[in-house]
């Protein structure tokens, strides 16, 4: 791991923390960082999935409570 000196705006650090649930600024700047990369990456995701990522599981989609032939 790598030790970097940064500036950092306490306020925002503050917040952060509080919404990661995290005790120290290591632990809430790995914690952004985290979120920021599954964020990003899933983003990514649904935008592949938009685009046609998957043919064989686009369609219509059958409603199991109207079953066919069902008196």
């Amino acid at each position: 791991m790598a030790r970097t000196v940064i500036d950092l705006d306490d306020e925002k650090l503050a917040e952060a923390a509080e919404i990661f649930g995290t005790t120290t600024k290591v632990a809430t700047v790995n914690a952004a960082l985290e979120d920021a990369i599954k964020r990003r990456k899933r983003a990514s995701f649904l935008d592949w999935l938009a685009e046609g990522g998957l043919p064989d599981l686009t369609g219509p989609v059958e409603d199991p409570t109207h079953q066919q032939g069902a008196a």
